[in-house]
């Protein structure tokens, strides 16, 4: 049903959305790459002390590229629970009328068609508004709790959870590597505020200029390997038609070394 989401659900006017949790990200020094002069190598600290950790609460939009990202000290469920559905509100509001609308029997159905073997077709309330967008997220006991998917049912969200060790399904898994190494790799922060400074940061740069992720399951990806050149993405089974990291090799007089 995820595989099914993230190949026809933007097509049939859906928007596709995932949710997941990152960290704890503890405030150390974090090795990384960067540019140096060559014989002049980075030096880390070799004495710090914990100041805490931070954690990194994110939605992502594989259609478009665009992810938001909130840097948190906790993931209770008041804090995680809060914060989504202030964003998903945002989100539901901002997408386009659903047209045709369905006639309430025609409505039911098409929820059905997507809730099976999801065990939730029970709880679907007797009016269900129109179906406006899938939310794929992992199977977390707080992610289940029934005020949380009552309300997303009454937005027009349905929660698709992947299956346990099915967390490769979610493309989110792929956004929170390339945020985390491109907001701490290589830094030392001195406590958990410049890791949720950072990584906020970093999601705003990579949304001025997002790169969309394109599903392509393995079994896909060894069938299109042939002829189409893809970029893998780690951390889920997400792909990009033009790669994230770029190799630059410095000329001669200024030959640096990472």
């Amino acid at each position: 049903m995820i595989e099914r989401a993230d190949v026809w659900g933007e097509a049939l006017g859906l928007a596709v959305w995932g949710l997941d949790e990152a960290g704890p990200y503890s405030a150390t020094p974090y090795a990384g790459t960067s540019w140096h002069l060559q014989l002049h190598p980075k030096a880390y600290p070799h004495e710090y002390i914990r100041h805490g950790t931070a954690k990194r609460l994110t939605l992502f939009h594989p259609a478009t590229g665009r992810v938001r990202v909130k840097g948190v000290t906790r993931t209770t469920n008041p804090v995680l629970h809060g914060w989504l559905k202030q964003e998903l509100s945002a989100i539901v509001a901002a997408l386009p009328e659903p047209s045709p609308r369905l006639d309430p029997s025609a409505n039911r159905a098409f929820w059905a068609s997507w809730c099976q073997g999801l065990g939730i077709q029970a709880t679907l309330p007797a009016e269900l508004p129109p179906l406006r967008m899938l939310l794929i997220l992992d199977n977390l006991a707080g992610h289940k709790t029934p005020a949380l998917v009552e309300w997303l049912l009454s937005q027009g969200i349905l929660p698709l959870y992947t299956p346990l060790g099915g967390s490769w399904l979610n493309m989110t898994e792929s956004i929170h590597r390339i945020i985390k190494s491109r907001a701490l790799d290589g830094a030392s922060p001195a406590g958990p505020q410049d890791i949720i400074t950072w990584l906020e940061a970093t999601a705003r740069g990579w949304n001025a200029q997002p790169t969309p992720f394109v599903w392509a399951g393995k079994r896909q990806q060894r069938r299109q390997r042939a002829y189409a050149r893809r970029h893998p993405v780690g951390g889920s089974a997400a792909v990009t038609k033009r790669p994230i990291r770029f190799r630059f090799k410095p000329t001669v007089p200024e030959r640096l070394c990472a």
